[in-house]
């Protein structure tokens, strides 16, 4: 596992398709060093990708913790509250972003598959990948409420 001295550093602006610059293949590869299924739920979910989602996620950087957040997702064990869990920060990202590109619909339906994926973690296990309930619910407020240009 990486070290977790990487540092997260996110690009000047968040990404967006069609109004702004996409990352260079690889940006994230420094703090997604190290991810491997043979680590612990608990082992991922204090890897640098994993926090440097929830980091760039409160930032507005939605695409990029979508990207973060699925170099996990592959790493957890299927069918786990914690890979659920993932699932729905990823769509959680996703919605975010479709808002912000003035995709109402779009973002209305994956925030209903996030609430799904998000309810059956909990539902799972209290605390997955450390997250309770109620940080879930304060990331989806962030998702549904997400609007601005880049």
């Amino acid at each position: 596992m990486s070290t977790g001295a990487e540092t997260l550093r996110l690009p000047p602006i968040p990404y967006v398709p069609g109004r702004s610059a996409r990352p260079d293949e690889g940006y994230f590869d420094p703090v997604k060093t190290g991810l491997s299924p043979a680590l612990s739920c608990s082992e991922l979910a204090m890897s640098p990708a994993f926090k440097g989602g929830l980091e760039a996620f409160s930032h507005g950087y939605f695409w990029e913790a979508h990207e973060l957040w699925e170099a996990v997702w592959m790493c957890l064990p299927p069918a786990s509250a914690e890979r659920h869990l993932v699932q729905g920060l990823i769509q959680l990202a996703n919605a975010a972003l479709k808002r912000r590109m003035g995709q109402e619909r779009a973002a209305g339906r994956i925030l209903e598959r996030a609430d799904s994926a998000l309810e059956e973690a909990h539902r799972r296990h209290a605390r997955p990948m450390g997250l309770s309930s109620t940080d879930t619910d304060a990331l989806r407020s962030v998702a549904e409420t997400s609007i601005g240009a880049v």
